[in-house]
């Protein structure tokens, strides 16, 4: 399997059981190489085909920041619920990276989302993966 985007099984599952907190819990961003296989199936932070420590990045990533926590739109007859992280940067930067793993710190490391970049990356002074407006329609993660 290549880097599939999306919100992963486990976090999906973990939402209904209670597993993240998004107000006290620990985020981190890992990225990876075009050889990995992380998807919606990914149940936990993997260090196969991560981008190597060196060049600016060290193995499981950067600290992400929810930047807007669970929150709902204002249709109120189609509610979603949304939730957005801050940019996250890397400089300075020498590496190359196709996709990123989204995984909470601590209790077994679960994961969050995947994202595909389309492509691989090569960083040559600094790396950020920007986010989207975060809002109803355009969040990294939206749930209908």
């Amino acid at each position: 399997m290549p880097i599939e985007q999306g919100a992963t099984n486990q976090f999906k599952v973990g939402l209904a059981s209670g597993q993240f907190n998004f107000s006290t819990d620990t985020f981190k961003m890992a990225l990876y190489t075009g050889g990995a296989s992380i998807g919606p199936t990914t149940s936990a932070y993997t260090t196969a085909s991560e981008v190597a420590a060196g060049g600016g990045y060290t193995t499981g990533g950067n600290i992400v920041t929810v930047s807007v926590a669970p929150t709902t739109g204002t249709n109120p007859n189609n509610t979603i619920a949304y939730l957005s992280f801050a940019n996250a940067t890397w400089n300075p930067a020498s590496f190359t990276c196709r996709g990123a793993l989204i995984y909470k710190v601590g209790g077994g490391n679960p994961t969050v989302c995947v994202l595909d970049f389309g492509g691989d990356k090569t960083a040559v002074t600094s790396f950020q993966v920007q986010f989207p407006v975060a809002d109803s329609t355009n969040a990294i993660i939206r749930i209908a």
